[in-house]
């Protein structure tokens, strides 16, 4: 979806881009249905973590929730966004309401997993989170995340007018803010546009 900078709309970053889901939630499913982009990065989690119980935070429509429950994991299914609930409960899907930035997570899990998410998160925010991941993980245990790559930190508005916030990170300052939670980086795959943008995907360990 083609995207363009605009203008602060105001309020905050979190709840102004959720308001933006509750909004696309019908039109996202669609347009994401059977994509798979990174279907790879979830079957290898299964092969590293078999029959784990994972959290899935931030699960939209549900389907890389599907391809982890077919791999023979059991999945923790949460969203903040309450169209994306609704969604997968008519989908016939269990899912619970969870905001990463304000909700315990409970746990432990063997594996968290959050793609296509923590670029919604202010960097201030960031350090928070990753140590809210850290610890509900059991000793040993993954976390499976994407993050858009590049600089800067802003809203944008896509093809349904609807604006969300997004904040890039190069793979170094995102690998350095997983160490300092205690999570080391077992491998990255990188979608890339050129050498700087695109997409990154990294499993991390709980040491």
């Amino acid at each position: 979806m083609e995207s363009q900078n605009i203008p602060d709309p105001g309020g905050s970053p979190n709840a102004r881009t959720v308001e933006s889901y509750e909004e696309i939630a019908d039109d996202y499913a669609r347009e994401t249905a059977g994509g798979g982009v990174l279907t790879f990065a979830l079957e290898r989690l299964a092969e590293t973590v078999p029959d784990a119980h994972v959290l899935e935070i931030g699960s939209g429509p549900g389907w890389d929730a599907d391809i982890l429950e077919e791999s023979g994991l059991t999945v923790r299914r949460t969203d903040v966004t309450q169209a994306f609930i609704e969604l997968q409960r008519r989908r016939g899907k269990e899912i619970e309401q969870l905001d990463v930035i304000n909700d315990d997570l409970g746990g432990p899990y063997d594996a968290v997993v959050t793609l296509h998410v923590l670029q919604h998160v202010e960097p201030d925010d960031l350090p928070a989170v990753l140590t809210k991941v850290a610890g509900a993980l059991r000793p040993g245990g993954r976390f499976l995340v994407s993050i858009p790559l590049g600089e800067g930190a802003g809203w944008e508005v896509g093809e349904s007018g609807s604006p969300y916030y997004r904040a890039l990170r190069s793979e170094a300052e995102f690998v350095a803010a997983l160490a300092q939670a205690g999570l080391e980086t077992e491998w990255t795959e990188r979608g890339v546009e050129d050498e700087e943008t695109g997409w990154l995907c990294v499993l991390a360990r709980l040491r």
